[in-house]
């Protein structure tokens, strides 16, 4: 009986010590992008992991993926949800099929200024819309600036008619489609990763970026001209899976929570200033003619594209687009 008994031991003590050293392997959060590092969004992504290690040193540990070299445009939600990545960030346009109220985003011209988008990001109504999709497995952490959108494209846009017959890129945004439509001209979805390679080949004719990512993916090379719009806001939503964070200890949870606000306040503070350093690096290329329109031009554009409201106001809500219609006005 003696020698099981002391093998018996030896087993439980070589489980117990695996056991050990597998709950003390950190928390791995993989943190999917598909844009480069040096944008807002990538910057932030990497903060995250420098903040979320520091302070959970040896209790979480974050790999970043940056320009879809993990999961591309179209498959990082899917990837999201099966668990095969713990946090994204995509942008504000991919949440149609999971809730109708977050096209609000895609309005074209609601928003004045990014200091309209932040004052109704922090609103209650803004804030409720992070919590909107819980039911379908995604938490909403943050709201991450990219910054406000321009227009691009091989021939000069300076009024409506301009776009007519042109086709452009679109992300799968059914709002994104019928701005475009609006002014006649031809949507065309395509991810953000064969977007360069489609204005170079001519499959698009323009696209709808803030100047970071016109940049960055070296846009500015195959767009002749660049219109400064600000028609639009192209932000991002930090987004991790339900029950992965829910099920997380709560006292990692409670400081990842708090190092997410930190970031987004950091993120959205450089992103005006990286866009205007990259629109900057853009006329110095002289690749392309930058755009400016008067007033009067501006209003051209946003009477037209204005009726898309409409169109969208009962899946989104009328009570929420005056919400973010009022945060054009300072308090």
């Amino acid at each position: 009986m003696f020698k099981p008994t002391l093998k018996a031991l030896a087993c439980a003590l070589a489980l117990g010590a695996a056991s050990l050293a597998h709950a003390a392997d950190p928390i791995v959060i993989k943190f999917s992008h598909v844009v480069a590092e040096h944008t807002p969004k990538g910057q932030g992504a990497l903060l995250f992991k420098k903040l979320a290690e520091e302070r959970l040193a040896g209790k979480v540990k974050v790999e970043v993926y940056p320009n879809s070299s993990l999961f591309g445009d179209g498959k990082e939600m899917e990837a999201l949800l099966l668990g095969d990545v713990q946090m994204i960030a995509p942008s504000l346009a991919k949440f149609e099929q999971y809730t109708k109220q977050v096209q609000l985003f895609d309005l074209p011209f609601l928003f004045n200024d990014i200091q309209a988008v932040d004052r109704f990001q922090l609103s209650p109504e803004g804030q409720g819309l992070l919590k909107s999709m819980e039911s379908k497995n995604i938490t909403g952490l943050g709201y991450w600036h990219n910054g406000m959108k321009q227009l691009s494209a091989n021939k000069p846009l300076r009024e409506p008619k301009d776009a007519r017959g042109l086709k452009f890129r679109v992300q799968a945004s059914a709002v994104l489609e019928e701005q475009f439509k609006a002014v006649r001209a031809n949507p065309r979805k395509m991810s953000f990763a064969e977007v360069y390679q489609g204005l170079q080949t001519g499959v698009v004719n323009g696209a709808e970026n803030p100047w970071s990512n016109i940049y960055s993916q070296k846009m500015h090379e195959v767009q002749k001209y660049i219109t400064e719009s600000n028609h639009g806001v192209l932000d991002y939503m930090l987004i991790t899976n339900t029950k992965f964070w829910n099920g997380l200890p709560p006292d990692v949870r409670s400081e990842l929570e708090k190092i997410t606000q930190e970031v987004t306040v950091e993120v959205n503070k450089q992103a005006e200033a990286l866009n205007q350093g990259d629109k900057q690096r853009i006329i110095e290329a002289k690749t392309s003619e930058i755009i400016e329109l008067t007033p009067e031009q501006r209003n051209e554009w946003r009477d037209a594209m204005k009726p898309v409201w409409k169109k969208f106001e009962g899946e989104i809500g009328a009570d929420l687009i005056k919400a973010a219609e009022a945060a054009n006005q300072a308090q």
